[in-house]
């Protein structure tokens, strides 16, 4: 944990910015620390390592928000920031219509370590670098396989956030991934297959060395057939989508669609709006009835679990969607009670010290299914369809709702029976026709926590993490192809 010093600091600046005249104050005191390591067809093409320390000061004065931070942690900068903060807010407050109104938050006090059995940062980098090397290696030993990549990401985040309320809330959270992925040449074509274990709020242990190593030959063989494989079908097919797929679908269509700010308006870049409007609350069919969409900032290893939001909410577990129906959504204490919630579900999360608090993505998990079901039954229980794996491109409308996403590998099912690779597939639906064609969850020994590590929101843009867990599914009738077309 950060030293107690930089609680003082922060209490010093609640008193200042009180003094100054904010009704409301909180402050961040955050460090980063941040290992990268890149490999490149058995060379090393980059290693990064970095440290940041800083604090932002956030204020409500006349109903308006304030923010201003510094990385220079001494009395004297830390009582010019909490008057900037302050000075801004009264700037904001004169054009202002509709003031701010948080929703009510009891004040506590708490600390959250994320799991952590072997620090990543005190693994010697050539032990890293070895790995990665060797997977290259691995990779490139096949002829046909031109470019060889892997890599590893290491993050800590320790955090102090304090506020005029009374709450003083301190974690200290690891990140770890790793990934590789081989690319395969010929023919006037390049095909390449990826292998990205879920990233988790752990520590190296999740660098599973062998893992990483058995899979450097079957990503490569299949980076292969993928080359040589059949162009995409055009039509309607049934889809089987792995966990990994199914992640980034989920974060596109459901998790920026039910950030409650985006529902109302209040976020617009980047595909910033949504169809899932209040209006529709409890009342709009968003899947079929096997669908269930859980929320869950206390997902043990999940990205978004921080133990307490940039609001100082502590982590919370709801359904987005429940049985089919549209149930709730990610908000922060400013928005919560726009649509007369009495309090914030903690989705307020900064990227950085210097980084005002948003209304972000929560872990957000597609419920495994019910009855047992396995993968293979799945597909013994498919005539006509293609399984995908792996994250790929992605389109989607302004309204989250018309959206085009690939995949990493492409099998086609006929007769229950994969008969096939096939490449450059892509899948086209509108949010809840797509869902409500889900017919087929498999069960909670197959659901798989992948998560997103770079997702972008706002302007100037935050980016940050979440998880996204999910058991293969089947949907009916997909269009795919379109792409080709």
């Amino acid at each position: 944990m950060l030293e107690s010093s930089a609680i003082d600091l922060a209490h010093h600046a609640l008193n200042v910015a009180q003094h100054c005249g904010a009704k409301y104050a909180d402050v961040r005191v955050t460090r980063y620390l941040r290992q990268n390591i890149m490999c490149e067809d058995e060379r090393v093409s980059g290693i990064t390592d970095s440290e940041d320390i800083g604090f932002g000061v956030r204020v409500l004065v006349n109903g308006a928000w304030g923010f201003a931070g510094s990385n220079g942690l001494v009395n004297e900068e830390v009582e010019r920031v909490a008057r900037q903060a302050v000075e801004i807010a009264m700037a904001s407050a004169s054009p202002l219509r509709d003031p701010v109104r948080l929703v009510h938050e009891a004040a506590r006090q708490s600390e959250f370590r994320s799991s952590c059995n072997i620090n990543p940062f005190t693994v010697p980098v050539e032990q890293k670098v070895s790995l990665l090397l060797e997977v290259d290696r691995r990779m490139l030993k096949f002829v046909e396989i031109k470019k060889a990549e892997s890599r590893m990401s290491l993050r800590r985040d320790e955090r102090i956030f304090a506020s005029s309320e009374g709450s003083l809330l301190q974690s200290d959270l690891f990140v770890t991934s790793a990934v590789c992925r081989a690319t395969a040449v010929g023919d006037g074509d390049a095909q390449s297959r990826t292998y990205e274990p879920p990233p988790l709020s752990m520590g190296y242990e999740n660098i599973d060395a062998a893992s990483l190593l058995a899979n450097a030959d079957r990503i490569a063989e299949q980076a292969i057939a993928k080359l040589r494989s059949q162009q995409s079908p055009i039509g309607l097919k049934d889809l089987i989508l792995d966990p990994h797929n199914l992640a980034l679908t989920i974060h596109e269509s459901v998790g920026h669609a039910t950030e409650l700010d985006r529902a109302l308006g209040m976020e617009e870049s980047l595909a910033g709006r949504s169809f899932a409007t209040p209006d529709k609350l409890n009342s709009l069919r968003y899947g079929s009835p096997l669908i269930n969409f859980v929320a869950d900032n206390t997902l043990q290893h999940g990205l978004a679990t921080w133990g307490s939001d940039d609001d100082g909410v502590e982590g919370q577990r709801w359904h987005i969607v429940a049985d089919g129906v549209f149930r709730g959504y990610s908000t922060s204490r400013e928005v919560a009670g726009e649509i007369g919630l009495e309090r914030s579900t903690g989705g307020c999360r900064a990227d950085h010290w210097s980084s005002i608090p948003i209304v972000r993505i929560p872990n957000l998990s597609l419920a495994p299914g019910r009855q047992p079901l396995s993968l293979e039954e799945l597909i013994a229980d498919t005539d006509d369809g293609i399984y995908i794996e792996g994250m790929g491109s992605f389109s989607i409308d302004q309204m989250r709702c018309n959206f085009q996403f690939g995949g990493d590998a492409f099998w086609e099912i006929k007769g229950g029976r994969i008969v096939g690779m096939l490449k450059n597939v892509t899948y086209q639906s509108i949010t809840p026709k797509f869902w409500n064609s889900c017919d087929a969850i498999c069960d909670a020994r197959f659901w798989v926590p992948n998560g997103v590590l770079n997702c972008g929101k706002g302007d100037p843009m935050q980016i940050n993490r979440m998880t996204h867990g999910a058991s293969p599914a089947r949907f009916r009738n997909v269009a795919v192809g379109a792409a080709r077309v």
